[in-house]
């Protein structure tokens, strides 16, 4: 049953896109410790590429209010419309993260709470998609589990499928494709109890 949720996620997002961003809010929250880490890392002006970027605020919003130019990808195009509505000065396109080739490298990738919605052989692929898309120098930063396995919330009181692979796997993902882990933190209480992994190329 799980994995059939797993392929529900986009209609489920798309179903309650503007519900979704309502809570969510246009101000970060928990994630704003992360967020100044993760700009820390940029240069001046840098590309940011937002996989899973939902309607723009509030991550995009903020990273573009520091001067950051902006591609946001999401499968919903509720999502991306709303963004456009938001950010119009950014570049927003409506796309599968996982079958993502835009041909051009950021100076960081963000999968805040969006990775973890892909099946774990989705998720194994993604780390060629992060390489191919990561300028020299890149910062990386991605929300995840604590442990391998699944784990089933609700979105609209639908559910919700989130996964994980296990943390020694990611460090070996990572290490594969070139990125050196600056900071993880399992269930991180100073951020609403999400798994955050922050690395960079080279």
């Amino acid at each position: 049953m799980s994995d059939e949720e797993a392929g529900r996620i986009v209609g489920l997002y798309r179903r309650h896109a503007r519900a979704w961003a309502v809570a969510r809010g246009t101000e970060p929250g928990v994630e704003r410790g992360w967020l100044a880490r993760f700009a820390a890392l940029l240069p001046a002006g840098g590309m940011v590429l937002d996989l899973g970027c939902g309607p723009g605020r509030p991550v995009a919003a903020h990273l573009a209010g520091l001067g950051h130019a902006v591609t946001g990808v999401d499968s919903s195009p509720e999502m991306i419309a709303m963004a456009r509505d938001a950010l119009p000065g950014q570049d927003w396109i409506v796309a599968d993260m996982r079958a993502l080739a835009l041909g051009r490298r950021f100076d960081g990738i963000l999968a805040w709470d969006s990775f973890f919605h892909l099946r774990h052989d989705d998720q194994r692929a993604m780390f060629p998609v992060f390489a191919a898309h990561a300028a020299p120098g890149a910062t990386l930063m991605f929300t995840s589990g604590p442990a391998q396995g699944i784990a089933m919330g609700t979105l609209g009181g639908e559910p919700l499928f989130h996964a994980s692979l296990d943390p020694a796997e990611y460090r070996a993902l990572l290490a594969t494709h070139g990125f050196a882990v600056l900071g993880h933190a399992a269930e991180d209480p100073d951020c609403g109890g999400h798994t955050v992994w922050l690395a960079r190329l080279g």
